[in-house]
């Protein structure tokens, strides 16, 4: 098997993968799940300990990544090794020439569309009887035209979990006004908020001028070169803080529904799938999400990619998706 799994970011592509993960473990097989990130591969390796937790003593799970320990991450190539360990999440670390397996059946890719033809090529070449299957809320045209065309498998997620909203997609020029009245109603209803800065370097003036705005409000920051990047995110994630101002480092891997506003900075500057996916980190759970996206100047300036997006709240697939304008 190489098939595509298409779905809405939150329309539980994950489950999906977790059900056939566990049916391919009860076949005696090991399963190993490829993240580009370590924080999409922490998050989804707490999920399976939650999602297993009545059946450990069959699914047996591992993590590498370079958030895990050393002792640990030797510990599970081990496992890997000797069968003892069936079931792995982590990043590019999993393509290192020290992982073997004993008998892996089944490669999960997600976020098929972060990872180069190169890297899938080489663990098709290392496992060459493996089934596998990559998600994604964004395929790549190359992808897209594989599966129209017929010479790859697709299935597709069409309908959301149920009482779960469509995102709200503004368009605001960046100012005190919009931010205010972004941020504000969010906060007026008890939730949390994500503030997206495409660029390190203005990240802390950034947070600097929300803070002016919120001066009651804990604001936090995160970035890729946080060295405790991992302790702010969880900090925020237990409402230690109300407003995140980070990167785009949040793309994959947030699930928090308790934030259900995100204010992107500079949105022209970003990809399509980037911007949808962002979109995607907030209106998870029952409530309304909203996604602000913030231009500079009149809003004749704003260019097509972002008024798709204000139009469509869903993921964009197939011809649409092949035709959509690159940035200006």
């Amino acid at each position: 098997m190489d098939r595509l799994l298409c779905g809405d970011v939150g329309f539980g592509k994950t489950e999906v993968a977790f059900r056939a993960a566990f049916r391919m473990i009860l076949h005696g097989k090991q399963v190993a799940i490829l993240c580009p990130t370590t924080i999409l591969a922490t998050q989804h390796y707490l999920k399976a300990l939650e999602r297993f937790k009545s059946v450990l003593e069959q699914v047996r799970i591992g993590s590498l990544s370079r958030f895990i320990r050393s002792k640990e991450r030797l510990a599970t190539i081990a496992g890997l090794s000797d069968g003892s360990v069936n079931f792995v999440i982590g990043t590019h670390a999993l393509l290192s020439e020290g992982v073997k397996f004993s008998n892996l059946g089944l490669l999960i890719i997600d976020e098929e569309h972060r990872f180069g033809v190169g890297q899938k090529e080489q663990i098709r070449s290392q496992h060459r009887t493996i089934d596998i299957l990559s998600l994604s809320a964004t395929p790549i045209p190359r992808t897209l035209h594989l599966s129209m065309n017929g010479l790859r498998d697709v299935s597709v997620i069409t309908t959301p979990p149920e009482n779960r909203l469509p995102i709200i997609t503004k368009l605001g020029p960046k100012g005190n006004g919009t931010v205010r009245r972004a941020i504000g109603f969010e906060l007026a209803r008890g939730g949390q908020v994500f503030y997206v800065v495409r660029h390190i370097s203005k990240i802390k003036n950034i947070a600097l001028w929300i803070k002016d705005l919120f001066p009651d409000r804990r604001v936090i920051i995160a970035h890729g070169e946080c060295k405790d990047l991992e302790r702010r995110i969880n900090a925020f994630a237990e409402g230690k803080a109300d407003i995140l101002v980070c990167t785009t480092i949040i793309e994959t891997g947030i699930d928090m529904p308790q934030v259900n506003t995100i204010v992107i900075d500079e949105p022209a500057l970003l990809g399509l799938a980037q911007l949808h996916q962002l979109r995607g980190r907030v209106g998870r759970g029952e409530l309304q999400g909203y996604a602000w996206l913030l231009y500079e100047g009149s809003r004749n300036t704003v260019n097509e990619r972002l008024r798709i997006l204000e139009q469509y709240s869903g993921m964009l697939f197939g011809p649409q998706a092949l035709s959509v304008p690159s940035r200006s």
